[in-house]
């Protein structure tokens, strides 16, 4: 890890007291950088100030689907570090069920938390990263690349922010300011949750190429890159980290099914 990547600069990041939100919180204090920390739940705030103590850390309860509270915790980011660098567009929502099951308040709140905070965000701090060649980074999902059963809201609200990417990207570009998204796969944010479930675990195991799902530390190594000057020429991109699961078809796996036709054209004639 380079630990001066990020020295003297100064990074918001929402969603931060869990997941891959702390996770990112993390590595840019790692990596440097000072960081306001946002999260509606203060619990994971509470326990990231009581792990850091740190002058660099500061944190804030935030609703982001508001948008002056997301307009005022940039202003804060501001007042407290005296510029912005980088903003990271991290928290989110889910709820299943299709379009029959969803109900329109739900919808409206998987939209707001997914998508409009993103929107409010990026509104409120592009001015300041105008001023210092800064940049943003989304977490999008693989669920805004492609659909997954009974999670209508969530995907559609992930396939908005991975082409609010790219435009913003081309949008703001001239003036210094670089966007990028990462696409996270399964990732286990929350040991003893979803991803460990009993019926959950074997379908990732079998289904992603490399045989597990991700952890929250593999994603904040994506988002510090994206946001590094490592990644100087990288703007308006969703940059996919899944364990390959994306790369496959969805095809049955030919080798297994046909394991005795594979065998049999190896021995030798």
């Amino acid at each position: 890890m380079d630990e001066i990547r990020h020295r003297g600069k100064v990074a918001v990041v929402t969603g931060g007291g869990h997941g891959i939100g702390a996770a990112t919180v993390r590595r840019f204090l790692a990596e440097g950088a000072a960081v306001l920390a946002c999260d509606v739940n203060p619990k994971g705030l509470t326990r990231l100030a009581d792990e850091f103590g740190d002058a660099r850390l500061a944190t804030r309860v935030t609703d982001v689907s508001d948008e002056q509270q997301v307009t005022a915790m940039i202003e804060h980011a501001v007042e407290r570090f005296g510029q912005l660098d980088v903003l990271v567009n991290n928290a989110g929502a889910i709820t299943m069920g299709t379009v029959v099951d969803v109900e329109p308040v739900d919808w409206r709140r998987i939209m707001a938390v997914d998508l409009d905070s993103v929107y409010y965000g990026s509104r409120a701090a592009i001015p300041h990263l105008a001023a210092t060649r800064g940049n943003i980074v989304n977490t999008a999902s693989i669920s805004g690349l492609a659909g997954n059963y009974g999670l209508v809201a969530y995907c559609t609200a992930k396939g908005a922010v991975v082409n609010l990417t790219r435009n913003m990207a081309i949008d703001h570009a001239r003036q210094g300011i670089r966007v990028n998204a990462v696409c996270p796969g399964p990732v286990n944010s929350h040991p003893g949750g979803m991803m460990d479930h009993p019926n959950m675990k074997p379908v990732y195991e079998r289904n992603i190429p490399m045989g597990r799902v991700g952890m929250p530390d593999e994603i904040a190594s994506v988002i510090a890159f994206l946001a590094s000057d490592d990644a100087s020429f990288i703007t308006g991109a969703n940059l996919v980290a899944d364990g390959g699961l994306t790369a496959h078809t969805g095809e049955p796996n030919f080798q297994e099914l046909y394991a005795d036709e594979f065998h049999a054209r190896k021995k030798p004639q």
